[in-house]
């Protein structure tokens, strides 16, 4: 009896999936990206931070330290309404002699979406190797 209590919601979700996936056909085909929009609302609210804790810890920096860092970074920032990407070499050094030049390729966008270039990550090749996994397994449906 208690397994019969799980298929109404079980149900409820294929319904629900079905009708999204119903809707989202009919959608997408007409659908326009405002990429600019899309840039923008990505820049928001320091996407780029754990890229630079990263880079701190790729570069020697104990992640406790580098979260320390970045959080003075991020304020320093927010206080100018900058981004990170907007601050300058030095300013950024100020914060830790462990930032080069090289910094300015992990604060971008798309540094930070190559960066996660593993199963299951951003990076463009593997979202490219998902979507082929994917296709792959529909195909075999």
């Amino acid at each position: 009896k208690d397994n019969q209590e799980d298929k109404e919601p079980l149900f409820d979700t294929v319904d629900t999936v079905r009708d999204s996936l119903t809707a989202f056909t009919g959608m997408l085909p007409g659908m326009t990206v405002n990429t600019a929009r899309l840039r923008e609302a990505a820049r928001a609210g320091y996407a780029t931070a754990t890229d630079l804790a990263d880079y701190l810890v790729r570069k020697g920096l104990p992640f406790r330290d580098a979260h320390e860092v970045v959080g003075r970074a991020v304020r320093a920032a927010a206080s100018d309404e900058r981004d990170l990407a907007d601050m300058t070499l030095d300013e950024l050094r100020a914060f830790s002699p462990l930032i080069d030049a090289d910094i300015f390729d992990v604060l971008t966008l798309e540094g930070s979406v190559a960066a996660r270039d593993h199963l299951g990550g951003t990076a463009p090749r593997q979202v490219r190797a998902a979507v082929g996994r994917a296709r792959a397994r529909l195909d075999n449906i």
